[in-house]
């Protein structure tokens, strides 16, 4: 399967954090000086006051000084302090014009939705963030065995890798080369779950994840399709 290139300017990166300048303790005071259009969204929704700076510093490996940037990104895009699933899939799908985004963008939006709140706060995005960007290898994959594992049940079942892989073909469309076959999902994951499934009990745990991960570099070479489309 071709690798596709890594997009710097990667979805999760943006939608509610796009990286906009900020100054200290400006995100917060800021918001509150938002226009009536603004005004009119903050009825609908309870608006949602972040964790302390010191809190969420300790919590990821960016400094004060990102998380104040990234706060103030978030709040400019999503005034309430919320994400929710529709509004995650309508930033996804901008970058993704070629296929369709909306399974993928909801698994991805489940990965992220921490409580299962139905809604994305600013500590679920940047805890999140922090582990794609800034993790050890290790904390990757036990995010990525989080999205694989669906139902979040401990389990990852051939059914559920084989939807995270269609989703992941369907938003990439036809414009990959060479194009991909309608079958190579299930043929990615049969490879897979052959390798990963050690005991061959039909599920695979986050142990026998991480260890055939960690140990094979074709399993490794090819998740960079998965880090490719975060």
């Amino acid at each position: 399967m071709k690798q596709l290139p890594a997009r710097p300017g990667s979805p999760v990166l943006l939608g509610c954090a796009v990286g906009k300048p900020a100054t200290v303790s400006s995100g917060a005071q800021d918001a509150a000086g938002q226009d009536s259009s603004d005004s009119e969204l903050e009825l609908s929704t309870v608006r949602h006051q972040p964790e302390g700076l010191d809190q969420l510093q300790a919590q990821t490996k960016f400094t004060k000084k990102e998380l104040q940037s990234l706060y103030r990104g978030f709040k400019n895009e999503c005034p309430t302090g919320l994400v929710d699933e529709d509004t995650f899939k309508l930033i996804y799908s901008q970058f993704f014009p070629q296929g369709d985004s909306t399974t993928y963008a909801h698994f991805l939006f489940n990965a992220f939705d921490a409580d299962g709140n139905g809604a994305i706060r600013f500590e679920d995005f940047v805890v999140g963030l922090s582990i794609l960007l800034r993790g050890t290898v290790h904390e990757k994959l036990k995010w990525a065995f989080n999205l694989y594992d669906i139902n979040k049940d401990g389990y990852i079942t051939k059914e559920e890798m084989l939807a995270i892989m269609k989703s992941i073909y369907d938003m990439m469309g036809r414009h990959t080369f060479p194009i991909l076959r309608e079958d190579a999902p299930l043929e990615h994951v049969e490879r897979f779950f052959q390798k990963m499934d050690r005991n061959q009990d039909g599920v695979v745990t986050i142990d026998e994840f991480l260890e055939t991960c960690q140990k094979d570099e074709s399993i490794m070479s090819s998740m960079q399709l998965f880090e490719n489309v975060i």
